[in-house]
């Protein structure tokens, strides 16, 4: 008996494929939604647990792309995700370094992170639309990442201006809500 390997686009491997993407958007739907509830609550009245917070939310993005990644193929399969990692990583960094000091700097840098993250999860986006299903979510975030980032770099200009974790989370809760969509769509597809 010869056993052959499975086209990279089987339906047994997009299947599988489309059920790790279900509970992988859904887990970063649920932790930024938990993100967000933090944020506005004792992220905004706590200014160290909202520093903290401004650094977990690049961490995060860091690892779940990092775990991504390796579960489709490969920091080298998955270009713009190896991307992102070394982007959150840099930025998580870089936001440990501003945000005791600066929180209008820290603002800028996630506002920095926005737009590069934001480019690369559309990219991601793109290169799976044809292995996978419910990537317009993913792309309409990406670009609506960018833009947001534009927007964390205006505040963060204006130094008349108090900024706080709260900045963020609107942000957050829109990624939350297309990591959500994304979820209910592969579950409906593969019903």
């Amino acid at each position: 008996m010869i056993i052959t390997a499975k086209p990279p686009y089987s339906a047994e491997a997009k299947d599988a494929g489309s059920h790790w993407l279900k509970r992988y958007y859904g887990v970063r739907a649920l932790v930024s939604f938990l993100w967000v509830a933090l944020a506005f609550t004792i992220g905004k009245a706590q200014p160290a647990i909202g520093a903290a917070l401004l650094v977990a939310y690049p961490a995060w993005d860091c690892l779940a792309n990092l775990i991504d990644a390796r579960r489709s193929g490969g920091l080298l399969a998955n270009p713009s995700q190896f991307l992102n990692v070394v982007v959150s990583a840099i930025v998580m960094v870089a936001v440990i370094a501003t945000v005791g000091n600066d929180l209008h700097a820290s603002i800028g840098v996630i506002g920095v992170w926005a737009t590069l993250s934001g480019l690369l999860q559309l990219a991601t986006g793109v290169r799976r639309w044809r292995s996978a299903s419910a990537q317009w979510p993913q792309i309409l975030s990406g670009a609506q990442s960018t833009l947001a980032g534009a927007h964390f770099l205006v505040q963060a200009t204006n130094l008349a201006s108090p900024v706080s974790v709260a900045i963020v989370a609107p942000y957050a809760a829109f990624g939350a809500v297309y990591f959500t969509i994304s979820a209910v769509v592969l579950a409906l597809k593969r019903r």
